[in-house]
């Protein structure tokens, strides 16, 4: 007879609250001794290196104003999925919403291209809006309606997103003075973003994202509809004995990921870019779903989460040109992130028991 180790893993019957707001820390701690690992691996000083990926980037005004504008697309985007995800709604289509937002707020700056109208920003950000949404209301309807699978259905349509926008810069939307390169017309005046502080590239779509984060706080903590997000998202009999309908808040939690990733979009080629490319995004789209969870789904724990995932951006830009890092570093540790995060929020709901059992030799 020989003992064996049986494991078992089993819910704790009271998950720490304390130690669930903490694992986003802890998970970001990890994610920094990895990152000192990984650099010493690579050859490098791990001081130099932690403090040209960290530090540098943001010594000075410049680089404050450059972390606020990565910032921004990652913080509005989280927020509007966030609102799905409290009510497990899981939009992962965000990148594909950003092109299309894009794509159609792009498309009003052509078109009214030689005007210097008040208008035009404006009309731009609402084109962005609703074609964001647009977007978003596929994988809604084919839910609602087929019981598709939102997952799968918004993740494709990413690409369909993406190659469409490629598709038509590279035809109807292609600057015709532009030496057949894939861009459209630099974007005049009015339909660019101004300019907040001299010196820097902060615009005024920062402010418009924080007004996002707090529209959704007020959204989620505050009125009916988000208290009948929340108890969908973590007691659905509950919420269908209640009597909520929740094909309704399906389409209010994808609907809004879309609204706000299609404003996003807008901001980026009316900010830092100020044409359409067929790339307007370094992949905000999946990197905000990091961040809607690292920030505890919670607009001010995204507030705080995005600005990490800003300095990761601007750490892997800085790696590149300073320590000859590859480009892949940024994506290396957003996925150590997500993982550490996973890993502690495992850890704080399930625990781990192992006991002995005899078996019989051979």
């Amino acid at each position: 007879m020989r003992d064996a180790v049986l494991i078992k893993i089993e819910p704790r019957p009271e998950p720490s609250r304390v130690m669930r707001y903490c694992s986003p820390l802890l998970a970001a701690l990890l994610m920094l001794i990895s990152g000192l690992i990984i650099f010493t691996l690579l050859g490098k000083n791990p001081v130099e290196a932690f403090h040209a990926f960290f530090v540098e980037p943001i010594n000075d005004f410049y680089g404050l104003g450059e972390l606020c504008i990565k910032a921004s697309p990652l913080m509005l985007i989280g927020t509007g999925l966030a609102v799905g995800f409290r009510a497990s709604i899981w939009n992962i289509g965000a990148e594909g919403q950003l092109a299309i937002g894009a794509l159609c707020g792009g498309a009003v700056a052509v078109y009214f291209n030689q005007s210097s109208s008040g208008f035009i920003l404006p009309a731009m950000i609402s084109a962005g809006a609703v074609g964001g949404m647009l977007w978003a209301s596929i994988p809604a309807l084919l839910r609602t309606k087929f019981n598709a699978n939102e997952i799968l259905v918004s993740l494709m349509l990413n690409y369909v997103a993406i190659l469409l926008l490629a598709m038509l810069v590279h035809g109807p939307l292609r600057d015709p003075d532009g030496y057949g390169f894939p861009q459209s017309v630099l974007f005049g005046e009015s339909a660019t973003l101004p300019i907040m502080i001299e010196g820097t590239r902060l615009h005024v779509g920062v402010l418009l994202s924080l007004a996002g984060v707090v529209a959704g706080w007020v959204f989620l903590e505050k009125s009916f509809t988000g208290y009948q997000i929340r108890v969908a998202g973590g007691a659905g009999r509950a919420a269908t004995y209640a009597g909520f309908e929740y094909n309704r808040l399906i389409w209010i939690g994808l609907l809004a990921g879309g609204l706000a990733a299609g404003v996003a979009g807008v901001m980026e080629i009316a900010g830092p870019i100020g044409q359409l490319l067929p790339s307007v995004s370094p992949g905000y789209g999946y990197a905000a779903i990091i961040v809607a969870f690292v920030g505890r789904l919670h607009p001010g724990g995204i507030f705080l989460a995005s600005l990490l995932m800003a300095l990761l951006y601007l750490g892997g830009e800085s790696g590149q040109m300073n320590l000859d890092l590859p480009s892949a570093v940024t994506g290396i540790f957003q996925g150590l992130l997500l993982f550490y995060l996973l890993a502690a929020d495992f850890l704080v709901n399930y625990r781990i028991r192992t006991k002995s059992s005899q078996q019989e030799g051979n």
